[in-house]
């Protein structure tokens, strides 16, 4: 007996296509750790943040003038120049691709180049972390707790406040910590140590959140690398234009252009605010 299976009609069968899957981007983190400065429209490709350094004020006898003594003091301003310069990718997605597919071609494809963006703009704000004079740590050690406390007090004895403080490692250093937290997954007591066994979130330490992405690159040297623990004001971020995804036709083409733009520059506002953190990785 013959049977009209599936098999038979399988050219009237549309075929089932599942949500489309991403490469894994990492989750976008510097943008909201850093000082962020908006540049308006015809303002230039320049931002200039006057910064200010510290002044000590002193002890006055009564009815002494301070002018020309020791609490006469010039106050002066510093300058950090953050310049704009445009970031972009591009393709074409062609009448029939659209056509043909079953998913969101075009939409698929902007949240890509939206990712892209801003993958670009965490990596350019973390190369910053080489630009800080001090450091704690060594290429030829692990990262521990010691480490973070370390830079916790070299920041803190520069008078950098824990309040909008953060630190960023790569994951591979990151494992390191949590590790010598959790006396290597045996597990310590204490709520911090318990919290890193359950989730794999290092936390707050010592007032400080940690944060590990993997765009903190080795420094040439494989498993070693230059993390940054630092204050908001240690970095800026000047955005003429956020992330944009523009669509033009090409009509010669049959074709779609999908264009992915923004309009950014970082860089080091205080250096005292900031400090490098450099580790090896056990695991590399």
């Amino acid at each position: 007996m013959a049977n009209t299976t599936t098999t038979t009609l399988n050219d009237l069968l549309p075929s089932i296509v599942a949500e489309a899957l991403f490469q894994a981007q990492e989750q976008s983190i510097m943008r909201n750790l850093v000082r962020n400065y908006a540049l308006p429209a015809g303002s230039g490709k320049t931002v200039t943040v006057p910064t200010y350094g510290p002044v000590t004020a002193i002890a006055v006898a009564e009815g002494t003038d301070l002018a020309g003594g020791s609490g006469d003091v010039a106050v002066s301003t510093g300058g950090a120049v953050l310049t704009v310069a445009e970031v972009g990718i591009m393709t074409n997605v062609t009448d029939l691709a659209m056509t043909s597919s079953a998913s969101n071609v075009i939409a698929d494809v902007g949240k890509l180049f939206g990712a892209a963006i801003a993958a670009k703009m965490d990596k350019d704000l973390i190369a910053n972390f080489a630009n800080f004079s001090g450091n704690v740590g060594a290429a030829d050690a692990a990262l521990t707790a010691a480490t973070i406390f370390k830079g916790i007090a070299t920041l803190r004895n520069a008078g950098v406040p824990t309040t909008g403080m953060a630190c960023v490692v790569n994951p591979m250093v990151a494992y390191d910590l949590k590790s010598s937290m959790t006396g290597t997954f045996g597990g310590h007591a204490g709520d911090l140590s318990n919290e890193a066994m359950k989730t794999g979130y290092v936390g707050t330490i010592g007032g400080v959140a940690i944060y590990e992405s993997s765009h903190v690159a080795d420094n040439g040297t494989a498993g070693d690398f230059v993390g940054g623990m630092f204050h908001r004001d240690a970095l800026g971020l000047a955005l003429m234009s956020d992330i944009s995804i523009e669509i033009q036709r090409n009509a010669s083409m049959r074709s779609d252009e999908l264009v992915a733009t923004a309009v950014y520059g970082s860089g080091e506002l205080f250096d005292a605010y900031g400090i490098k953190v450099t580790a090896d990785s056990s695991i590399l």
